[in-house]
């Protein structure tokens, strides 16, 4: 009997590189494409691409602001239940309360966990759309048409998702923080004044600047991940779905090792300093 020839594991760790490199350049370029066009057809039915991107507007952000609302506000009983459990056994109060609601609301969770909503909601519809759009060869259509696809298409899209993923963070984390004050209020005897005191004291134009700068690049990635892999579609209605999971675990893992990276860059920077808890 030959020898059983062992697999190339660098060939196919190359490979898979290589497959990942492909998949930046080619989001890279979509997104060149969709601003690009924006600036060169803006006198071309730019009233149709406002509506469209109303349209991407109220489906991604206003249809989720019930389910962001809900997570919000069990996020920030969940924390203050847990933060006041402990702060029992240690004599602490609002002053650690209202800094570690901002360090996980502003910095961490508010922006990741919206945009896993996003996600999960709109970016799973988004690839299904355009890969169904694909087979019924809507995109030739548009084209013979004289209409340019990424301008009506893929440009509505990546701006309306990534101004309803902004939107949405702020929500997130005003309703986070309010869930926050009257669970607090079982645990210390504090006013909404005391509360917007310390508030005020722990929140830095870091933590601002932290959450927008998160929320405006996870829109960004979730649009284009999305709306990559519905084009991607080419043959047969089996495809749809299986681009829909590719895009939407893609958006996942992309969001994830955006999220960490930030995160690391700010702190070496010094752009993100600790939060007081005194």
């Amino acid at each position: 009997m030959a020898p059983r020839e062992r697999p190339d594991v660098l060939a196919s760790i190359g490979g898979g590189i290589r497959g990942k490199l492909t998949v930046f350049l080619n989001l890279s370029t979509l997104l060149y494409l969709a601003f690009k066009e924006l600036i060169a057809e803006r006198k071309k039915g730019l009233p149709l691409v406002f509506e469209i991107t109303l349209r991407q507007i109220y489906f991604t952000g206003v249809q989720a602001l019930k389910v962001v609302t809900v997570i919000s506000l069990a996020l920030g009983t969940v924390v203050i239940v847990q933060i006041g459990t402990q702060l029992s056994f240690m004599g602490g109060g609002i002053e650690f309360i209202v800094p570690l609601l901002v360090l996980i609301l502003f910095r961490e969770l508010g922006p990741l966990l919206t945009a896993i909503i996003i996600i999960g909601r709109s970016g799973t519809a988004i690839a299904t759309e355009l890969g169904n759009i694909a087979i019924a060869h809507e995109l030739e259509a548009i084209q013979v048409m004289g209409i340019n696809p990424v301008y009506f298409i893929v440009t509505p899209r990546i701006i309306g998702v990534t101004v309803a993923v902004i939107s949405l963070t702020i929500i997130f984390i005003a309703v986070g923080l309010m869930g926050g004050f009257w669970v607090s209020k079982l645990f210390l005897p504090i006013t909404f004044q005391a509360f917007l005191l310390e508030l005020e004291r722990a929140l830095t134009a870091s933590d601002l600047l932290f959450a927008f700068l998160k929320s405006f690049v996870f829109g960004l990635l979730i649009a284009l991940t999305c709306t990559y892999y519905g084009l991607t579609v080419r043959f047969s209605l089996i495809e749809v779905p299986q681009a829909a999971t590719r895009g939407v675990v893609s958006a996942l893992l992309f969001c994830f090792a955006t999220n960490a990276l930030l995160t690391v860059l700010f702190y070496l920077l010094g752009l993100a300093k600790p939060a007081p808890l005194t």
